[in-house]
């Protein structure tokens, strides 16, 4: 041969296509999936048939596992020893295979995860359930292929008296398919089985009235009927499958979670591994001590709880944090005709009740040829005893066996088998009561014949004999189901209590957007001085709160920030805040104008808003509890040149109380103002003059004072009730002598609370001037006030605020 003729110019995308579809089709048909007939892969059906011929059987004693493995290897798997003993295992494991096909001396793993000691230190033998997938395999039921070097021969498949793909499912990755079937009660799946052969037509609602969906060997709690009905219908659908979980009271009070069963693959230790770090990490408040007390009487894990915490809570919180609760997916991929195919519960049933009729079919007639086979010999040795002294002397005169067969035949005219029957027949069965056995067995023949022949002939009779194996092996090995089946999927709701540890903290936030909870402790190391912010900011609210509180930002845009306090920065007091910027997605020029402190949201409470342009809005304040503390949300439709100024808490029933530029004053009651939804823009509030524009937006009680600053630097204390209540949308009255050379304008109002009030007013310059409320007379309407600064000397005052206001509702 040439070198020429040796290599071949291929192209290379039609090598590749041309060996990965092989290996596909290898590793799809050969390896990952199994059979939709005896629900086993290649490698479990080569295990359990050379455990089975070798005589390795529930009835005798256990054997090395290495030594099944050499012969699984030698003779039928030529691949690495570890994953057949892997496979092996697997079998073998309680809480992998609902009914296990391997018994196994020694450890075979564990629910942690362990592996399972060498195969040189273990040993087994089949199951006696595994005993009845190979029952009447030696009778020709099933077809036998050429091992891999054509030394002897092994089934394509077992003839498999139960449906073992539904009853210990299967779980597996190949090429472009994979398959997740789960493992089911045997005798639900026998019932089913038997109502698919009475009525073949049956729906899966029909089926489900018997087969009420997978049982788990780790048992839990399956929810989601909907789910496995989608999955017998169609072969996909989701399930949740949850751990079983009871409390427990213990001395004093206290609560204990006890596990006692987890949902199927679930890594035991890693479940534990797990809580334990939440607990450590405080993510879940409540759990004291996280023990695994399993032993040899079963699983056990025990959570033990804080005094006064809440069980239902931190279960909750458990189930949706770790897998004490998980997803499954059916995937019902099997080999079925030779190809990958997805598949329902009525074409598992199906595709495992054709292949039992044929398996009983061949096994029928084995057994009806052997029968008619010996009938054939008992007819030839009863009519030879009828004979027997000339037979005897025919032989007698004989050469030699052959020369006895071939004179009995041409003298008698027996058969060739019923010759050699005679020849080889010990001189102690010449007796008469010989002749009564072979007369009765030829009569008992006779009726085998009779049945198996019609058990052929009639579809009938051959259900009815399938129908009875299945219910034999049914009241054999019937148990209890494992696992609970609960129609809906629970939702998980936590409670913010079992999250947050309760502690007080202080939090402060600044005017330019600095914000941070600081401990009682690091507050008390300080003793409340050195608080660390930027000479041009100002603190905009300090507030005394319970991590399980709530802060609400409201930014000059008509946005709102959700900020449980737990989920703020935890800052020294001697540090810089974080800025609000770098926690939730703030515009250009957007500032937070008021901090509100919210320990409940009521629904007796209403938000109030006040805008630049004298628009004014009323929304029920628990329209403002939200869940997410990521991004901003709408508090209310501010127009384009407009901007929220204020924004205060009422019972329903105050006075608010409207300032402008201008110095008009307004007041009127809230119920002029109807409540709206959370997105609306509001109603008019003000009747503005041009150029004018609200400057305070305050809710007020007569006989409380007002406190007004004006941009000259003047300060002038009035009381309330000179403003008269009117009715929303008028212009108010005046509260400033209006002067033709530089007039007064207002840059604030307050209402006065208490006469330890303090405010600080802010010229252009920056420079800042501390009044006191209490150092004034109150003044009528019509004055300007008393000057507090020099307007010529520090510039006009531009902002004016009270110190150390607190932000609580």
């Amino acid at each position: 041969m040439t070198a020429t003729e040796r290599f071949q110019d291929l192209p290379l995308e039609e090598v590749l296509g041309d060996r990965f579809g092989r290996y596909s089709k290898y590793i799809i048909q050969e390896r990952a999936l199994p059979d939709a007939r005896d629900g086993l892969k290649p490698v479990q059906r080569r295990i359990l048939y050379a455990m089975h011929f070798e005589g390795n059987t529930q009835e005798k004693g256990f054997r090395k596992s290495a030594k099944t493995v050499g012969n699984v290897i030698g003779n039928y798997h030529p691949h690495g020893d570890s994953s057949v003993y892997e496979a092996m295992v697997r079998m073998s494991q309680s809480w992998k295979v609902r009914n296990m096909l391997v018994e196994m001396h020694g450890n075979n793993g564990s629910v942690d995860g362990d592996p399972a000691a060498a195969m040189r230190y273990t040993e087994a033998r089949l199951s006696s359930i595994a005993g009845e997938l190979l029952r009447d395999i030696e009778k020709d039921t099933v077809e036998h292929i050429s091992n891999f070097d054509d030394t002897s021969v092994e089934p394509t498949v077992l003839p498999a008296r139960y449906p073992n793909l539904l009853v210990n499912g299967s779980t597996g990755i190949s090429a472009g398919y994979a398959t997740e079937i789960p493992p089911h009660h045997l005798s639900e799946v026998i019932d089913a089985a038997i109502m698919r052969m009475d009525k073949p037509a049956c729906t899966v609602e029909e089926l489900m009235t018997v087969i009420k969906g997978p049982d788990f060997p780790t048992g839990g709690i399956i929810q989601g009927v909907d789910g496995i009905k989608n999955a017998y219908e169609k072969g996909k659908g989701k399930i949740v499958i949850r751990g079983k979980v009871d409390t427990e009271t213990l001395r004093g009070g206290r609560e204990q979670l006890v596990i006692t069963e987890i949902p199927f693959e679930v890594n035991k230790a890693n479940l534990v591994k797990k809580m334990d770090e939440l607990r450590a990490d405080r993510k879940v408040e409540g759990i004291s001590e996280v023990r695994d007390e399993t032993d040899r009487t079963g699983l056990r894990v025990v959570i033990e709880l804080k005094k006064d915490a809440d069980s239902d809570g931190v279960l909750n919180f458990l189930y949706k944090n770790t897998d004490l609760q998980v997803h499954y997916n059916f995937n019902m991929v099997a080999i079925h005709k030779k190809r990958p195919v997805l598949m329902g519960l009525s074409q598992l049933l199906d595709a495992y009740i054709d292949h039992q009729k044929e398996v009983v079919t061949k096994r029928t007639q084995y057994d009806l040829n052997r029968a008619k086979n010996r009938e054939h010999i008992v007819e030839g040795l009863i009519k030879a005893l009828s004979i027997l002294d000339e037979v005897i002397k025919t032989i007698r005169g004989s050469k030699d066996k052959k020369d006895a067969k071939t004179n009995l035949q041409t003298n008698f005219d027996f058969t060739e088998p019923q010759s050699e029957a005679i020849v080889s027949l010990q001189l102690y069965r010449l007796t008469n009561t010989d002749i009564t056995a072979l007369q009765k067995e030829a009569s008992e023949l006779e009726k085998l014949i009779e049945e198996l022949t019609t058990i052929l002939e009639s579809e009938k009779k051959l259900n009815a004999v399938i129908k009875k194996e299945l219910k034999g092996i049914q009241k054999q090995y019937v148990d209890e189901r494992r696992s609970v089946i609960e129609d809906q999927i629970s939702e998980i709701k936590i409670n913010m209590e079992v999250l947050v540890a309760s502690e007080d903290v202080i939090v402060t936030v600044t005017k330019d957007g600095y914000i941070k909870r600081t401990s009682q402790r690091s507050y008390s190391a300080s003793n409340g001085l050195d608080f660390a912010m930027k000479d041009t900011d100002r603190l905009l609210a300090k507030v005394d709160v319970n991590t399980k509180e709530t802060l609400l930002l409201f930014t000059n845009k008509g946005s709102f920030i959700y900020a449980p306090i737990h989920q703020l920065p935890d800052i020294r007091w001697k540090d810089l805040g974080q800025h609000i910027g770098s926690l939730v997605t703030l515009d250009k020029d957007e500032q937070i104008i008021k901090v509100m402190h919210v320990k409940e949201f009521n629904d007796n409470q209403f938000l109030i808003f006040v805008t630049k342009n004298g628009m004014i809005k009323k929304s029920n304040f628990s329209l403002y509890q939200t869940q997410r503390f990521s991004r901003t949300f709408v508090a209310l439709n501010v127009k384009k040149d407009d901007e929220l100024i204020d924004v205060f808490l009422t019972d329903g029933t105050e006075e608010v109380f409207l300032a402008t530029s201008l110095g008009y004053g307004l007041r009127f009651n809230e119920e002029e103002v109807t409540p709206v939804g959370q997105r609306a823009a509001g109603v008019k509030a003000i009747n503005l003059k041009e150029n004018d524009h609200v400057v305070s937006g305050l809710k007020v009680k007569d006989p409380q004072q007002l406190f007004m600053v004006t941009q000259r630097g003047a300060v002038k204390k009035m009381k309330l009730h000179e403003f008269e209540i009117s009715s929303r949308a008028k212009r108010g009255l005046i509260m400033l002598k209006e002067l033709k050379k530089n007039p007064h304008r207002v840059v604030q109002v307050f209402a006065i609370e208490s006469d330890a009030d303090q405010f600080v007013l802010e010229s252009i310059n920056g420079q800042r001037t501390e009044v006191k409320a209490s150092g004034y007379r109150v003044n009528d309407r019509y004055s300007n006030g008393s000057f507090v600064i020099d307007e010529s000397e520090v510039g006009e005052i531009i902002k004016a605020w009270k110190q150390n206001q607190e932000a609580s509702v």
